[in-house]
């Protein structure tokens, strides 16, 4: 392995590169919790096993040949960390979609004042945004999307992306990240909806009652009420929202396969 890696060291380093870039930006693997050390191996390893299917004769021309790194090498380092991250970041793109459906009705829960640091996505997040979250990785993780993501997303992308085709279908792979974003917002409505429906038809119920009898005290009773209601509603709805978590993963790589797919018949 070492001899191979070293007799091909400038190809090596360069999807070395691209895939520890990957792995910075993936859910799980990009926290903090996981050490450098060990990221840095197991992007050597995919990189030792994803090798023998790069084409070289794409970048030769721009490897020295005494093996010291020139500055259109040093350019083609950085396009490959740009095109690790644009694919880790599509993927986070659809995890995101489930943590936004949770601060969608966390507020008509009563759990909005509950935001407390996410470590899957190192941001300020809602508890309820945050069990979506760790319930869309458990499905990610049981599916073997991690493999899939490796066999068909990274195994593609160097096929079909390179630094060149990158500049030259910049305008369509930024259509991609855009059209991903709308997705985003589109799916965390429909996985948000249902709750927020119920929750706002609780709160009309309410209001009428508190109405007709004022002597009633329902603000007491309401938030315990929401988050019971809410909570019942999630465990109803939780068969459907793992079935809806899996065929989102499944339509994200479907079209991170058709863009490689556009953008080699593009190069082509």
């Amino acid at each position: 392995m070492l001899d191979a890696v070293v007799a091909r060291a400038p190809l090596f380093l360069l999807v070395a590169v691209r895939c520890f870039a990957l792995l910075m930006v993936l859910p799980l693997l990009s926290q903090n919790a996981v050490p450098r050390i060990a990221k840095v191996a197991l992007a050597g390893y995919m990189a030792y096993i994803v090798m023998p299917q790069v084409d070289a004769a794409a970048v030769a021309p721009y490897i020295a040949p005494n093996g010291n790194s020139s500055l259109l090498y040093v350019l083609l380092l950085a396009g490959e960390v740009l095109i690790g991250i644009i694919v880790g970041f599509y993927v986070n793109i659809i995890f995101s979609a489930f943590s936004t459906a949770g601060q969608f009705f966390a507020f008509q829960m009563g759990f909005s004042a509950s935001s407390v640091y996410d470590a899957l996505n190192q941001v300020e997040n809602p508890l309820v945004g945050q069990y979506l979250n760790f319930i869309a990785l458990l499905v990610f993780m049981h599916g073997s999307w991690f493999q899939r993501l490796f066999l068909r997303g990274l195994m593609d992308s160097f096929s079909a992306l390179n630094v060149f085709t990158l500049v030259a279908e910049r305008e369509r792979i930024v259509l991609f990240l855009v059209r991903g974003l709308t997705n985003l917002f589109f799916d965390a409505l429909v996985i948000a909806l249902p709750i927020m429906g119920t929750l706002v038809l609780v709160n009309v119920s309410m209001g009428i009652l508190s109405r007709a009898a004022p002597a009633m005290n329902l603000l007491s009773e309401g938030f315990p009420t929401m988050i019971l209601l809410s909570f019942f509603l999630l465990l109803l709805l939780l068969p459907n929202l793992i079935d809806f978590f899996s065929r989102a993963f499944t339509t994200g790589l479907d079209d991170i396969q058709r863009l490689f797919t556009a953008v080699r018949g593009g190069g082509q």
